[in-house]
């Protein structure tokens, strides 16, 4: 299954060990909204309100990471 972006409706990076200055929890990105969806105890919360917007360059910085550990990059 492939998890979508509530607002934008593009597809998400799902990071399973963070990456993100220090979190070690897992998240999902959206590239296309710059939206940082958090995982707590197992559960995405998929809430726009709840979400974190990131900078663009923070964005580009995932995306390359995430293409370094073979994460799926939609």
């Amino acid at each position: 299954m492939e998890w979508r972006c509530p607002k934008s409706h593009q597809p998400l990076v799902f990071f399973p060990d963070g990456e993100l200055g220090g979190e070690a929890s897992a998240f999902y990105l959206c590239p296309a909204s710059r939206l940082l969806y958090r995982v707590v105890d197992g559960v995405p919360v998929f809430l726009i309100d709840e979400a974190r917007e990131l900078p663009q360059a923070e964005v580009d910085r995932l995306v390359r990471r995430a293409r370094e550990l073979g994460l799926h990059v939609p």
